[in-house]
């Protein structure tokens, strides 16, 4: 099943069920406990965001040939930092610029994205997959001068500008995605592939990142991981490649769809 969330004429948000021909169906209950998928059509105005997450954990470092491009070591545990929810943006809507905590170097990133469906603590791995609601597509997009440079030694001040972390266009459920790790994923600038790789790249696969991540931590449903990015980013290229306005970027991972965003400069 492919889960979306919408806004409706009357800017109502409710959640949506999509069948094989992309028809959505509206949802009535809770997502992430008991829900029925109804016979009514759901009437979407606008697609958002498919949820609204409580917390957003981000992984660096997790694809073998972007550490590679990077020069970094593989390491030894997964890389942790996060973003904070203010970064969430809509597919379709705008990745901004920053203007007034200004940055020239914005960067894209495509990422898998787990969503945690139920509580979950000390998880081994053999299980994790229980504990996943779904899977979507994220641009963990990063202002690397502030990253690397005016950061302090700490991502999070390059990473969570607000609307740094698109995420969409669905949720699609294990059902369909019984293996999370070997899904084709890919970036694309300006109708120019980017970033092509596969999750079967990563140094970490999603049951270690969620048993790690949910060591003597408790993740909440709506807990939504980005698990890293493949190499083809721009930081690493030459010249380096960095987003701006007008540019239109999409990420795609098979089985899950695409998500677009243009870029434009914040107003402030």
């Amino acid at each position: 099943m492919k889960i979306v969330r919408y806004a409706d004429p009357k800017d109502e948000i409710h959640y949506g069920a999509l069948d094989e021909n992309g028809v959505a169906r509206r949802i009535l209950g809770d997502v992430f406990g008991e829900f029925v998928v109804t016979s009514e059509a759901a009437r979407i105005h606008k697609l958002l965001a498919p949820l609204k997450p409580v917390n957003i954990f981000c992984i660096g470092l997790n694809y073998r040939r972007h550490a590679d491009e990077t020069g970094a070591r593989i390491p030894s545990f997964p890389v942790l930092f996060m973003k904070g929810i203010n970064a969430v943006q809509n597919p379709d809507d705008p990745i901004l610029l920053p203007s007034h905590l200004a940055s020239s170097q914005v960067d894209y990133e495509c990422e898998l994205v787990v969503v945690i469906g139920r509580r979950c603590k000390n998880v081994r791995a053999a299980d994790a997959l229980h504990y996943v609601l779904g899977y979507t597509c994220g641009n963990d997009v990063s202002a690397r001068d502030w990253q690397k440079d005016w950061g302090g030694s700490q991502w999070c001040r390059g990473k969570t500008f607000d609307t740094f972390a698109p995420i969409g266009p669905c949720i699609v459920m294990p059902d369909e995605i019984p293996d999370p790790d070997n899904l084709a994923i890919k970036t694309t600038l300006n109708g120019e592939v980017v970033q092509d790789c596969n999750t079967s790249d990563m140094i970490f696969n999603v049951p270690a990142l969620i048993e790690f991540l949910s060591g003597s931590t408790t993740l909440l449903p709506g807990t939504i991981i980005f698990t890293g990015t493949p190499h083809g980013v721009g930081m690493a290229r030459t010249p380096p490649l960095w987003l701006k306005p007008g540019d239109s970027v999409t990420v795609e991972i098979e089985k899950i769809g695409k998500l677009t965003n243009r870029v434009e400069r914040e107003h402030v």
